[in-house]
């Protein structure tokens, strides 16, 4: 896990003074790593602040007077509530990860190889074990991706396989069931036809082929491209890497919450949905109702994009409760997603 900083009183950011800032820090922390209310005890020990627990509680009763705290119990310690997250996350300093953890990603990307379904799949476990939350991956969005290349393979005079590698790495394969035998040659005909059609072009705007002057042929390609073209949301669902999943669940007492919570993890679309949504509102953290979803309002996600060759292709984030290691997960994020993207621009 990431290293404890020490949490005495430095330049606090607008709107609470530095021992303020000290306390609601000591709170969040101590919170995160126990799950348990935190009393005046507590910040007074690990805060590193020269002050009486009584100054502490008054402290805590003020934050919790603007917001930032939550007294569960009236005899309880406090608990963050969402703003004392976002005020916490807001004013880290960038985190690094442990020389181990760091070490396990360079070992990881410098074994990865194969297709980019494979490693994405994997990138995905390599987070989850790194936060202990759920993570997820997703792939190049489909409709975006030039063709780079096409190729019909003949498995039986009427079974024909289709193999579609796009610019961003992804390989497609299809299984097309004709309604006559074709022989090699039309198959190398339909070849020719299709690659002429839709290499360098975007898979959303390929539209039919010109004619070949075979009825067969000409089917053969109609359909190969039906099914490069398709359902893109369908497409980009298949490209959706979820791990780690029973981290999160773990983490609520509430068997309700974990149904919800696991119920949207399983909605391949939904988590498209979810990661690219909070992406287009230019956040690399999204805490409770900031995630934009009902069942996740006590859960944080955080996110990161990667690209390859400079280009943005995609979007790996990690799904935890709202007290997750926030220093963790964001150093894990932002090392996989570098680590990712200089993989696959090395190809």
């Amino acid at each position: 896990m990431a290293p404890e900083r020490a949490l005495t009183p430095s330049h606090a950011p607008s709107g609470l003074d530095d021992r303020k800032a000290a306390v609601l820090r000591a709170v969040v922390e101590e919170y995160i790593h126990t799950a348990q209310p935190v009393g005046s005890g507590h910040v007074v020990a690990s805060s590193g602040l020269a002050v009486s627990a009584a100054t502490i509680r008054n402290e805590m009763g003020a934050l919790e007077r603007e917001g930032y705290l939550h007294q569960p119990h009236t005899s309880a310690g406090r608990v963050p509530t969402e703003k004392g997250y976002r005020f916490y996350v807001d004013n880290l300093v960038p985190p690094d990860l442990q020389t181990a953890d760091a070490e396990r990603v360079r070992s990881f990307f410098d074994r990865a190889h194969g297709e980019i379904e494979r490693m994405l799949g994997q990138t995905s476990g390599l987070l989850a074990n790194l936060t202990d939350c759920a993570a997820v991956v997703l792939g190049p969005p489909y409709d975006a991706s030039q063709v780079r290349s096409t190729q019909l393979v003949a498995l039986s005079e009427r079974i024909v396989l289709v193999v579609v590698v796009l610019a961003n790495g992804v390989v497609e394969k299809h299984t097309i069931e004709l309604a006559q035998a074709l022989g090699e040659a039309d198959v190398a005909r339909a070849q020719a036809q299709l690659s002429a059609h839709t290499e360098g072009r975007p898979t959303s705007g390929l539209g039919p082929a010109p004619s070949s002057g075979s009825p067969a042929v000409d089917s053969l390609v109609a359909t190969a491209l039906e099914l490069m073209g398709g359902d893109t949301q369908a497409h980009d669902a298949e490209h959706v890497f979820v791990d780690g999943a029973s981290r999160v669940a773990s983490s609520f007492d509430a068997v309700e919450t974990v149904r919800e919570i696991l119920g949207i993890l399983e909605q391949q679309l939904v988590v498209v949905s979810l990661l690219r949504d909070v992406m287009s509102r230019g956040l690399t953290v999204a805490i409770g109702t900031e995630t934009g979803m009902a069942p996740l309002e006590e859960c944080a996600l955080v996110v990161s994009p990667y690209s390859i060759g400079g280009v943005p292709a995609g979007t790996i984030g990690v799904l935890g409760p709202t007290r997750m290691d926030y220093p963790q997960a964001l150093a894990a994020v932002a090392l996989v997603s570098q680590r990712l993207s200089a993989r696959l621009t090395e190809g």
